[in-house]
């Protein structure tokens, strides 16, 4: 796997995968940046949510689910002193489905979380506490 960083103007950065997907990051005005997009922390929690959203979507949808809708909420607390990695997160998921239980949701996001998410793997390999909250909506 290889990206590419590449200096826009002022703080802004744009990243390029190998198949051209751009990802665009910035920071707030006070260190230079124009708050144009997510600074690289805020994508670091996307990126874990990302992660398990699709497994939880993927795992719902083999148990032959219907996932109406699909919103993961994630709250990241960050070290008080540089650097400032992250110490907890919270990601909050809640399922529109007429044909799911509370259960699946619960299941989907068990092995998710235990199995197949690396980027939450690295989060608590780093030593951030990573926990999770399932809602059911029919």
């Amino acid at each position: 796997m290889k990206v590419k960083l590449v200096l826009d103007r002022n703080m802004r950065i744009i990243g390029t995968n190998e198949k051209g997907h751009e990802t665009f990051f910035d920071t707030v005005p006070k260190v230079g940046g124009e708050d144009t997009a997510a600074s690289p922390m805020q994508v670091m929690l996307q990126a874990m949510a990302a992660c398990s959203f699709m497994d939880v979507v993927s795992i719902l949808r083999k148990k032959r689910k219907t996932v109406t809708s699909l919103i993961v909420n994630i709250e990241g607390e960050r070290a008080e002193e540089h650097p400032k990695v992250f110490t907890k997160a919270t990601l909050k998921y809640e399922l529109t489905s007429p044909d799911a239980a509370l259960k699946d949701l619960e299941r989907s996001i068990e092995l998710s979380q235990d199995k197949f998410c690396g980027a939450a793997e690295m989060f608590r390999k780093s030593g951030c506490e990573v926990n999770w909250e399932a809602t059911l909506k029919s």
